[in-house]
Formats: structure tokens, sequence, C-alpha cells
């Protein structure tokens, strides 16, 4: 036998136990049983008689609760149970507040006491008024912004959107009599900052050995901090490795758009405000992870997070708002979906946990990705550095070295191969004769070296510009080629 988040068990009553009674009713019930010791054995209650009567009175008048005191036997020994059902509505020990949790008795206090106290009155901190702002306080642009996605996802009448911004505000029940709702501020306030600490995202990235090499902060309203954050990290802070197809240029990010995106809606809207510490993005050379305050819905796990469960949004004025602009679903489908997009772009999933302070999000860049970029780096160093990474780099970071031997891509010169290209093109010529007249196997190193550097030159040119992937193009010298040619035949004439 063990105790639980239902059962506790003391060897003899002291009214200090009273806490235990009012943590059981602050969560899901229990049972509290005097007489018995810490491995659950009847040891057996002296005054168990006298208790009988008195205990339910005594936690009737400091509790105001009326509970089960009942006398049991077991061995010929006598002990009770304290039968505590849940309460709706928040209980009391002399001015403190306790809650069962697992197996513990928890004190709750600061940020936990208020969320507590809420949800008891069944308010949510962004539900919750805000004096001293108003609808002309906010961001027009915002709003504006709003206005274009709610049209675009059809989630919202046209007579809603076309109204005032105070209108509109209490259609999306972001007002409270005369008040806003903290939802409001955050949603479209020019700067949340002013009213909810740590009301901003933080992006850093690290080396291997946790060294910070550099960092950003994204500030404004919530849709402004999602759009920014995903432009900053695919430009920024995210390597692309580059493949070819016929000549388009095809870039690979190691997480999907999708999933990242999902991951930094989820981040935003669905963080404990309540928590000073921003949400935070942490991306390495191997891997990136989000990290947001949370706090699990009363009764959930880590295992209830990650299985198939309903909607239960911590900020549900703030998700609101976002599903009518179509950012997010209503489904409580946020994390099946990052997964989704994993499994649809063939990368790993990420591994999701939450541990006493949030929710970790992390993504682990696969091997094949790996070996493609560290092959591109090892490829281009020192000469092409900034051409193979899709990372635009901080202005403290150091910048790439382009020497003049690198290729007519980058420098404007004719090489080699280049020229070897226009000397076997007669007439129009499809990519692959192209390729087999050069007896070249390799697609992309035909690419790379030969058919780009001769179109970004301008020796040759599509015969279908409009149509870069037509199974019909073909490509033919320019003015520029053929002069180009006839400048060697006229080096390699004796004169």
């Amino acid at each position: 036998m063990t105790e639980s988040q239902h059962t506790e068990w003391k060897e003899t009553w002291r009214d200090d136990y009273l806490r235990w009674v009012c943590g059981f009713a602050n969560a899901e019930g229990g049972v509290l049983s005097v007489g018995r010791n810490d491995r659950g054995e009847v040891v057996g209650l002296a005054d168990a008689r006298r208790l009988l009567e008195e205990l339910p009175n005594k936690v009737r008048d400091l509790l105001g609760l009326i509970v089960e005191v009942n006398f049991k036997q077991e061995g010929g020994k006598d002990f009770l149970e304290i039968v505590t059902p849940a309460y709706p509505n928040p209980i009391s020990y002399r001015g403190r507040y306790y809650q069962r949790s697992g197996s513990t008795l928890q004190e709750l206090k600061g940020a936990a006491l208020d969320r507590f106290l809420l949800r008891r009155y069944g308010r949510t901190w962004d539900g919750s008024p805000l004096p001293g702002v108003a609808a002309s306080d906010l961001s027009p642009t915002a709003l504006a912004h709003f206005r274009q996605l709610a049209k675009k996802s059809g989630r919202l009448d046209a007579a809603a959107l076309a109204e005032s911004d105070a209108a509109l505000l209490d259609k999306l029940k972001l007002t409270e009599g005369a008040y806003l709702k903290r939802a409001a501020v955050l949603l479209f306030h020019p700067d949340p900052l002013d009213f909810v600490t740590g009301a901003f995202v933080k992006v850093g990235f690290f080396r291997a050995g946790g060294d910070l090499i550099y960092h950003d902060e994204i500030n404004g309203d919530l849709f402004s901090q999602a759009r920014q954050t995903l432009d900053l990290l695919f430009t920024k802070y995210l390597k692309a490795s580059i493949a070819y197809d016929e000549i388009v240029r095809v870039e690979r990010f190691p997480v999907p758009r999708a999933a990242l995106r999902e991951a930094v809606l989820n981040a935003l809207v669905h963080r404990d405000y309540m928590a000073p510490a921003p949400v935070q993005i942490r991306v390495y050379d191997d891997r990136l992870s989000v990290w947001n305050p949370a706090v699990l819905p009363e009764g959930w796990t880590q295992e209830t997070l990650l299985a198939p469960h309903g909607s239960h949004p911590l900020n549900p004025d703030i998700a609101n708002v976002f599903f009518r602009a179509g950012e997010i679903e209503a489904w409580g489908r946020g994390i099946e979906r990052i997964f989704t997009a994993c499994r649809d772009a063939g990368v790993p999933s990420p591994q999701v946990r939450f541990d006493a302070g949030g929710l970790w999000t992390e993504f682990a860049f696969d091997a094949a990705y790996l070996r493609t970029i560290r092959g591109e780096e090892a490829a281009a160093s020192p000469q092409v550095t900034g051409q193979v990474t899709g990372r635009a780099r901080s202005p403290s970071a150091p910048q790439p070295q382009v020497t003049p031997q690198v290729t007519g891509q980058v420098t404007g010169q004719v090489t080699g191969q280049v020229t070897r290209l226009l000397s076997i093109i007669q007439g129009d010529m499809l990519r692959r004769d192209i390729q087999l007249a050069l007896g070249l196997k390799g697609r992309d190193n035909f690419l790379k070296q030969y058919l780009l550097p001769a179109l970004n030159g301008g020796f040759i040119e599509m015969t279908l510009p409009g149509k870069p992937r037509s199974r019909l193009q073909k490509y033919r010298l320019t003015a520029a080629g053929r002069t180009h040619l006839q400048a060697l035949d006229k080096e390699r004439k004796p004169s």
C-alpha cells in the first residue's frame, strides 16, 4: 500500500492536519486515514470515539466544509477515515490555500495561487479586465492585420469586420464593461511589455559548449511576434541545404516551416503569461528548441498532452482570436500537427516534454541534412561560405571571404566549365542532351558548375523563360556566348 493523490495516512490526530483536508478539497477529493502508520498499517487511535464527534464540527467551523468522518476497525484496532469531496470553490485554512498533488501537499502561493483562484471563480488570466488602457491605445496596424487574416479565414462574419475597432473588440469578447481584457492588450497593443512582464520572444544561437554567439528579442503584439519570429529563424538562424530540380534552386531547412510555425504559435498562444520569463528559442548547429512557461490543465500529465486530447487552452480569449484569424485550429491538435508536418517532410519528430517550469519542443536535425550542410561548408570554405548558408549573418558574425578564384557565378569570370558547355551547344538543346554531350553523370555538379553559371553570365538563355521547369525547356547561345566563342577562336589561330 502506498499513499497517492487520493489517500493520506496519519498515526495520530493534530488540528494542523486540517491542511490535508483543505488540500483534498482544492484538488480531486480524497481520504485522510487517522490511525495508520507510513506503511499503511493500522496502529490504532486511542481517542477515535471522541474525535468521531468533534472532527465534523471542527472541519465545518475552520474550513467551511461538510465531510464524512467514518469510524473503522481492523485487527481489533480503531481508526478514522475523513472522506473529503472535491469542492468547486476555493477552500482556505487559516488564510492559506493548499492543494493535493500526487502524494504531497502543496501550499499555493504567487502566480499558482492567482491561477487557482481565477479558475475556481470561473475566470482566466487573459480574460481578466485591465484598467488604464482603452481601445484607442491599441495599434491600428495590428487590428487592420487581424481584419485581413479573419476575412481570408472566413471565421468571422463580414459585418463584424466592418464595424469600428471598439465594436470589433466587443464581438471578440475582449471587453468587460468599460474595460479591455488582458488578452486585448497582448493581441493588439504596440507594446504589451508595458503591462505584461515577459511578453516577448528571445532567440539565440549557441555553440555546442553552450556559448551564446548572438541573439535577438522580438516585441510587439502577438501576431507580429509570431510573424517576425518565423522570419528571423528562417533568414538568420537556420541554414538551408541546397539542391536543384532541373535549374530551380531548392532550399531544404532542417525544420519544416509548418512544424516550426505551429510550435511558435503554441508557445505564444498557450504560454503562462503569469510567469515573467519570455518564450525562448535556442538554435544550435544540430538542433532547435522552443521553450515557453506553461501550466497543464488540472489533472493532466505529460502523457495526456502527447496523446489525442480535446482543446483546453490556458488563454481561451487569446486562442479564440488566433482561431478567428485562421492561425490555429480549435481541436487541441497543435502538437499532433507538428508531428504530422515533420513526418510529411521526412525529418525526425521533435521531443516534447513538460517540466516544472514549462514546455520544451526540441527538433533534432537529421543526419542526412547535417552531412549535406557540413559538406557544402567544407567545399565552399573559404571562398563561397555565404552562398551555401541560408543563415543571414548578424552584424557581429564574421563575414565570408570571396576570392577571385571562385566561379563565374560569383566573380563574373568565364570558367573553363562554362567555355566547354558553350562549345558543344548547337542550336536549341535539351538539358539532358547538353549534359550527355559533356559526358557528365552527376546532375547537381552539371547544374552548379556548368549550366547555372552560363545562364547567370548571360552566355545562354532558355527557350521557355516563363516555364523554367518545363520538360520541353531548351537552351541556346546568346550574342554574348557567340562573342565569347569567337574571341577564343581568334586567340587560338596563329598570328
